[in-house]
């Protein structure tokens, strides 16, 4: 850190206070219009773009905190449906299948017939494992089957050589199958909140293709063999495991870009990382870290970012459950901001090296 440098440091408590007055509001609002608006995918379209248009009257350094409290946890509890391109003519949809509610414990059996679909979008259901004759599939390129009951992925997913992106966030996978490292086509693999994930198999290391890698929110002691062979691989978020360390050999990641790192307990971060010249975002939990390479602290290309959690200690459990909602509210709120960021034509002027307290 340069001498003299000033850290800006924002209080989330200020910012709290300006969400709950536009939420109260947004509220009274939102009670009158139900009462003349019947519950319908229009109107929920219409409240997304009543955030927007808040949205994009928050000043820059307010920007700068959102996107540091930002937090990967809110987006379990967001009861959106896929997000499925709605430009796609008919001809192009009927390659699609859809499947979303609590009431489906099983596919339909008539799927099995339809092995020309293309992509799969599988969402907040009771489903506990996928059928084996997913193998016939093998025009499928996109499986996104986030926040089910899976406990299980088919060794027969390893036949999708055609698969490009896999989506199993907010499932109960306590083990992938190895087979997966077959699919060598694969470039988007998202697995955060299985909660009991512990590992990953060495297979992985054959997808060679990968870019985006999401192992979020599991119980990962380190970063897998397989992960740091994955050469392709630009964004990695690795945040909210039980990493005490990093490998000295991270810089193999040559090409890594972005590295999600917080709510892990590292105490210092490897020199070897100064060897990682394409990175440009990196988040860090600074609680405990004690030691870290100048380049990482002082270079102007790269943003990075340190996180300081102090929880408020509650007495009432309403209080605490209260409380609890308003920061999932709130964290909804910011991930739609940030969503409104890549629409603007120039993005906003903000610091690079943000250091502030998440009051929660």
């Amino acid at each position: 850190m340069r001498p003299g440098t000033d850290i800006p440091v924002f209080d989330l408590s200020l910012l709290r206070e300006l969400w709950e007055g536009r939420v109260r509001k947004h509220k009274q609002r939102q009670k009158r219009e139900q009462e003349r608006i019947t519950k319908s995918a229009l109107a929920k379209i219409n409240e997304q773009w009543q955030y927007r248009i808040k949205c994009r009257k928050l000043k820059s350094k307010e920007v700068t905190a959102l996107q540091c409290y930002l937090e990967r946890s809110a987006l379990a509890e967001m009861d959106i449906l896929p997000i499925v391109d709605t430009n796609l003519d008919s001809e192009d949809k009927k390659f699609i299948f859809e499947l979303c509610g609590d009431k489906w414990r099983k596919l339909p059996e008539d799927l099995q017939d339809m092995t020309y679909l293309r992509e799969w979008h599988i969402y907040g259901t009771k489903i506990q494992k996928l059928p084996t004759y997913i193998e016939e599939f093998v025009d499928l390129c996109v499986l996104d089957i986030p926040k089910n009951g899976l406990t299980v992925l088919p060794a027969e997913i390893g036949k999708l050589a055609n698969l490009k992106k896999l989506n199993v966030n907010y499932n109960k996978l306590s083990r992938i199958p190895p087979e997966l490292g077959e699919c060598e086509n694969l470039e988007k693999l998202e697995m955060a909140a299985n909660f009991d994930l512990s590992e990953l198999p060495f297979e992985l290391s054959n997808l060679k293709k990968i870019t985006h890698l999401d192992v979020a929110e599991n119980k990962l002691g380190s970063i897998p063999i397989c992960v740091l062979r994955m050469i392709s691989l630009q964004w990695l978020d690795i945040s909210n495991n039980r990493l005490l360390d990093l490998p000295e050999d991270i810089d193999r990641l040559e090409k890594l870009q972005t590295l999600f790192l917080h709510k892990n307990k590292l105490k210092y971060l490897p020199m070897s990382m100064m060897n990682i010249v394409t990175l440009k975002m990196l988040v860090v939990s600074g609680d405990d870290l004690t030691c870290i390479p100048s380049r990482i602290s002082d270079d102007p290309k790269i943003k990075f970012i340190k996180l300081f959690d102090n929880p408020v200690t509650m007495n009432d459990s309403e209080d605490k459950d209260e409380s609890i909602q308003q920061d999932e509210h709130e964290k909804e709120f910011m991930q739609t901001y940030i969503e409104t960021l890549k629409d603007r034509d120039t993005a906003p002027t903000y610091t690079t090296k943000v250091s502030f307290s998440c009051l929660l």
